[in-house]
């Protein structure tokens, strides 16, 4: 969750304007795909009793929103963020709060003090962080099927220095005494969700960039730096704990390095008793065009884990840079789930839709939320992600419907004329195919058009200068 920055497209390894053809080969996938998602904090913890909010992000409906209709996104998954602070005082001891965290920031966590382990009793407050709980009914309700419970910071009792935004140099800063009591913590709050929410998680990911050494106590955000050796001791502990509750399919996933490279590093530094404990393997994409995607699929194939795209946000609202990074992703690293940081954001560019949320309020649209809608409306979970032989594209296919999507980036200054050669599937339908496109410079946002034609198993197309488009093509047959 690094406010960078972005003010340039990179045109390798995505290659900029010259025209091209490219082979979509359904023979070699890389799997399901889960889904698309969001992080509910910090965003959820200001907006979250709002069904139109709920309404674009966890449908695909058309939102009357700010005088103007607007397609939901549809997301399917989303990360429920368990928070370390509180207000209570135990004895003399109390939080220390960095002078620079807001208070939407603050996300108030369950478990007030060390006395007791029994969720029952009262150190225990299980009716603090209403607005995100509530987000997580209403993304439920839309058909939100995936949902990740994540700490950025375990509370703030649990730490040195008591100050769930960090160390003061950045170091190590959960206690050793409480490596376990972390896992408790993370493991009762799952089971009374299953219990009070009528929420499963999927996965509890018990860190968030945490071998980073920013985490400090005037940071403005939760973090807490917990190195390699400490990793694997709350892993472990965690699946104990998760197993106690009767949570056997919960997976732990970790570790949500702040970028690839950094994953790998912590993968291969991870035992195999630990590597075998990871459920799935969650990275950030904050090092945007650089990283050894590849490197690190090939680590954790070997292991039989799949990886998501945990995290990713920058302050380009084109979405352009978005997309690319996205497209890399998938080609190199084949994610099988993407989500992105906050999607309502007070930062320049950072969210999909502006937000202010000292104030609770929303306003405009950004071209980005547009960008995600051409992949999250039409690459859905369950279909097939298939082989592109180039990265500017991804490819999924509906087995059940029969039905290709495509969507296409060109970053270049210039527009492209593109052949889809589509000679490896059996059997297409010759006809128009339907077309999305958005032209974040033209603020042409999701257009519509059928002027398209597929014709024995070729379809040309010319895009648009710095632009994406989503095709859909019907009765589309593999064999």
């Amino acid at each position: 969750m690094f406010h960078i920055i972005l003010n340039v497209l990179i045109c390798l390894p995505i290659i900029c304007g010259a025209d091209y053809t490219n082979r979509i080969n359904p023979h070699k996938n890389w799997g399901e795909w889960e889904g698309w998602g969001t992080s509910l904090a910090w965003w959820a913890n200001v907006l979250g009793d709002r069904d139109d909010v709920a309404d674009l992000m966890f449908t695909t409906k058309l939102i009357q929103y700010n005088n103007q209709s607007v397609p939901g996104l549809g997301l399917n998954i989303i990360r429920y963020n368990v928070g370390g602070c509180s207000a209570n005082s135990i004895g003399a001891d109390h939080m220390i709060a960095s002078p620079k965290i807001p208070k939407f920031k603050q996300i108030e966590g369950f478990w007030l003090n060390w006395d007791s382990d029994d969720p029952q009793s009262k150190s225990w407050d299980w009716s603090v962080d209403k607005k995100q709980r509530l987000m997580v009914q209403k993304a439920q309700d839309r058909g939100v099927d995936q949902i990740e419970l994540f700490s950025n910071s375990p509370m703030w009792w649990m730490l040195y220095d008591h100050n769930p935004s960090g160390a003061p140099n950045g170091g190590e800063n959960l206690q050793t005494w409480n490596y376990q009591k972390f896992a408790v913590y993370l493991a009762t709050v799952a089971k009374y969700a299953v219990d009070h929410w009528n929420v499963t998680f999927r996965s509890v990911e018990a860190f968030n960039e945490a071998s980073s050494m920013s985490w400090t106590s005037e940071g403005n955000q939760e973090g807490c730096h917990i190195g390699s050796e400490a990793q694997q001791k709350v892993i472990m502990y965690l699946r104990d704990e998760l197993n106690k509750r009767g949570l056997n399919e919960t997976l732990v996933s970790a570790s949500d390095e702040v970028t690839v490279d950094s994953a790998i590093k912590m993968w291969e530094s991870f035992p195999q008793s630990v590597r075998a404990t990871v459920g799935r393997v969650n990275v950030h994409g904050y090092g945007y065009f650089y990283g050894k995607r590849d490197k690190l699929y090939d680590l954790v194939r070997k292991d039989n884990k799949p990886i998501w795209t945990s995290e990713y946000g920058e302050g380009d609202g084109t979405g352009l840079p978005m997309a690319q990074n996205l497209n890399l992703d998938l080609f190199w690293m084949h994610t099988t789930a993407w989500v992105y940081w906050q999607t309502f954001d007070s930062s320049q560019g950072w969210g999909m839709i502006h937000a202010d949320l000292e104030k609770g309020s929303t306003g405009v649209v950004a071209a980005k939320y547009y960008v995600m809608a051409q992949y999250s409306r039409h690459i859905r979970k369950g279909m097939l992600i298939v082989e592109s032989d180039r990265s500017d594209s991804v490819a999924a296919y509906d087995q059940s419907n029969r039905r290709l999507v495509i969507v296409t980036l060109n970053i270049g200054d210039d527009s492209q004329n593109i052949t889809y050669d589509l000679s490896q599937f059996g059997r297409i339908t010759d006809g128009s195919v339907s077309r999305w496109t958005t032209t974040p410079d033209d603020k042409q946002h999701y257009v519509f058009d059928n002027k398209l034609n597929v014709k024995a198993k070729t379809l040309n197309a010319v895009l648009n200068k710095k632009s994406i488009h989503t095709i859909v093509i019907e009765n589309v047959f593999i064999q």
